[in-house]
């Protein structure tokens, strides 16, 4: 009887199917109409969330021809005149290679449960072939950089890939533009899972894949500095997704039982927001700002294939100029099964935001990623600018992207692995920072609330420990909780007050109370005086190691050769 009334018609059962239909179909729809921009919010994190810093390994280890290392496409894009501001290069760089032990004794004193960092692919494989040459001195630097977190109870999160690829594989292969990458990073994946595996639990296959293959390929920012416009990052983008795919493939069927990691990808996303939630053509620029950004990498991990918005928008474009088939390369059938759920945990790098509005572009304006797009960016002048021009402090933005991450992926679970602001101002010696605290302090609690609606998030990631190496930028930019003197040779270390406020942050596990956060900030830049005075001498005990090291041996040579000469003077006055 049961089972004959439902089956029976019935308005009101078909109304409620029909109500429940649209709440499933509603909570799956990120809403683009509803930014809540509430005051600040006192909580903690849940017990277990994981704070630590991240670094890369060619900003920041220096020793680049060193102990068999063999050339980066960095290397060689940075020693070319022009490329670099002030034709910097991140040949000594913080010399991370011999302090990462201090760099430790720093993070544990922060209290970090994590470091993330990257293992540099020509360290290892100086050509980038597993079966050319395994340089044992680079797997033993990184075993020795493990061990050492380790011992001081700091999990490693190892990145397999930030953007230093090596020059051999470029030279002869043209790099990402080649599908045989695909093969010779699993090779190298593979041997860190064999070496290093049984420590390291936290795998990340690709830094920020977005700029490797939009900069390296597109506009030529960034190493190797090809201009391949229109083509040139969809190919090198589809090549890495294969790659993340074959690599995670590769540890869950030889490695996941016995080592019992994870492996992820970590994803620049940044958040477009509409300028008018009222207009639709807005909020659809705002989502395909998004889309082309995070859902280029995102959607095929988790949903086998590009985003539609990219397929149809890159599709129309190619054939408005005359193309027979897409710029955007096609996954076969067979790899949209093999690249979907390619993913244990996701990895966010998220740093600011734009408003984003309608453009249309002419098929005669060329082809590019950009222009693709059909949209405009904008920034809202009230927006605080710290001073580089990319960056804008849009804490709000932050929730929105993770709840955008919620809604259109099922809720992955997701480490936030960068976030941070710097600042460009040459010679800067106040370690003052009072803007990167407000910094950290306005997303991490937009990160908190975040958490507080159901996002699942597990861990947080300052970028960046330390000064170093911006890439195109040199020296100019700063993101460290730590001053980096790089005019000294030995490179010394000096707390910013966002130091003492991270540690703060870590230390409450979030932003315990009103009266308590509202301390921090002071305290904080009470400590940054005596950190500045040792600054303020540091150029005093740069020139007197200048002295020690370059003015008295030369000194001393000088005499040494008077000496000679007055003495065969005498010898001759004798015979």
């Amino acid at each position: 009887m049961l089972l004959q009334w439902i089956l029976r018609p019935c308005p009101v059962f078909v109304l409620a199917l029909c109500v429940l239909a649209l709440c499933v179909s509603a909570s799956e729809d990120f809403d683009w109409t509803k930014n809540q921009r509430g005051s600040f919010f006192y909580g903690t994190f849940p017990t277990g969330f994981s704070w630590g810093a991240g670094s890369s390994a060619y900003q920041t280890e220096g020793a680049w021809d060193k102990d068999g290392k063999g050339m980066s496409i960095w290397d060689v894009f940075s020693h070319q005149k022009g490329k670099i501001f002030l034709n910097d290069t991140a040949d000594h760089s913080c010399e991370g290679y011999y302090k990462f032990k201090e760099d430790i004794a720093l993070m544990k004193d922060m209290k970090f449960n994590h470091y993330r960092f990257s293992i540099s692919w020509p360290r290892i494989l100086p050509n980038g072939i597993k079966n050319d040459h395994i340089n044992e001195k680079g797997i033993k630097y990184y075993d020795n950089l493990i061990n050492t977190l380790l011992d001081n109870n700091i999990t490693p999160i190892v990145t397999l890939y930030h953007w230093d690829l090596p020059q051999v594989l470029e030279e002869k292969y043209g790099g990402w533009q080649n599908v045989s990458m695909v093969n010779y990073f699993n090779d190298f994946a593979n041997l860190c899972f064999e070496r290093f595996g049984n420590r390291v639990k936290y795998w990340i296959t690709f830094n920020n894949p977005w700029s490797s293959a939009v900069e390296g390929y597109e506009t030529g920012e960034h190493a190797p500095g090809l201009k391949l416009r229109g083509t040139g990052a969809y190919k090198a983008a589809h090549h890495m997704i294969k790659a993340h795919a074959k690599v995670w493939h590769t540890y869950d069927t030889q490695w996941r039982s016995k080592q019992r990691g994870m492996v992820g990808i970590s994803l620049s996303a940044d958040w477009g927001e509409p300028v008018d939630v009222t207009n639709q053509r807005d909020i659809e620029a705002a989502e395909r700002y998004v889309q082309f950004y995070l859902g280029w990498f995102a959607t095929p991990v988790f949903n086998g294939d590009y985003p539609q918005v990219m397929k149809d928008y890159i599709g129309r474009k190619s054939a408005q100029q005359g193309l027979g088939t897409s710029r955007l390369p096609v996954f076969s059938t067979q790899e949209k099964s093999y690249i979907k759920g390619t993913c244990d945990f996701l990895g966010i790098g998220h740093f600011t935001t734009r408003y984003v509005t309608q453009k249309n572009y002419p098929p005669g304006r060329g082809s590019s990623y950009f222009t693709d797009r059909d949209l405009a960016e904008l920034v809202d002048p009230r927006w605080p600018d710290p001073g580089s021009e990319w960056l804008y402090s849009v804490p709000w933005g932050f929730r929105r992207m993770l709840n955008f991450v919620r809604s259109q992926y099922g809720n992955p679970m997701i480490y936030v692995t960068e976030n941070g602001v710097s600042e460009k101002m040459r010679g800067c010696t106040d370690l003052c920072d009072d803007w990167r605290m407000q910094y950290f302090k306005e997303y991490i609690n937009e990160m908190l609330k975040a958490v507080k609606d159901g996002v699942n998030v597990k861990g947080y990631t300052a970028w960046s420990l330390l000064d170093k190496f911006e890439w195109d930028e040199g020296y100019s930019e700063r993101f460290g909780l730590y001053y980096v003197d790089f005019r000294n040779k030995n490179k010394p270390r000096y707390p910013k007050a966002s130091v003492q406020y991270y540690k703060r942050i870590i230390s409450s596990n979030g932003f315990p109370n009103q009266r308590e956060v509202e301390s921090w900030k002071r305290k904080a830049t009470e400590t940054c005086s005596s950190s500045n005075q040792l600054l303020a001498a540091d150029p005093l005990t740069g020139h007197m190691e200048m002295v020690t090291e370059i003015v008295v041996p030369t000194v001393g040579t000088l005499c040494i050769l008077l000496a000679a000469v007055f003495l065969m003077f005498l010898l001759r006055g004798r015979l």
